[in-house]
């Protein structure tokens, strides 16, 4: 049996650029992508803080150091530039590699700079 599991998240990421005439996808500043061990062409989940719109696509890289988040193509429609985001992506793991998995987390400030990384979810406190 596989459980899908939190891979990868990139925490309030502002989205830089929405592109509607174009190919498809999420354009994600390469830093980015391999701080946060997003592959290009994997399928991510992106989450629309703005207006809790959440939607699937797929990350290609954008410039190394751009800072660049771009949606693009028909999700342009459910993100503007501006508006904060929360990208994720989740795989299958088998029981013996769940006991060593942990997501790597991202965490974006302002400008899209890194705040800090983290491979735990802090708990929610009541």
């Amino acid at each position: 049996m596989y459980t899908v599991m939190l891979k990868a998240k990139l925490h309030m990421a502002r989205v830089t650029h929405a592109v509607l005439n174009y190919e498809g996808s999420c354009a994600i500043d390469g830093e980015l992508l391999d701080m946060s061990g997003i592959r290009e062409n994997e399928q991510v989940q992106i989450y629309n803080v703005e207006n809790g719109q959440r939607f699937t696509t797929y990350a290609i890289r954008a410039e190394e150091g751009s800072k660049v988040i771009s949606v693009n193509g028909a999700a342009a429609h459910l993100a503007a530039a501006g508006d904060r985001v929360i990208i994720c992506s989740y795989a299958h793991y088998s029981e013996a590699e769940l006991e060593a998995h942990a997501p790597a987390l991202v965490y974006l400030q302002e400008g899209n700079a890194i705040s800090h990384t983290s491979n735990a979810i802090p708990v929610q406190l009541a």
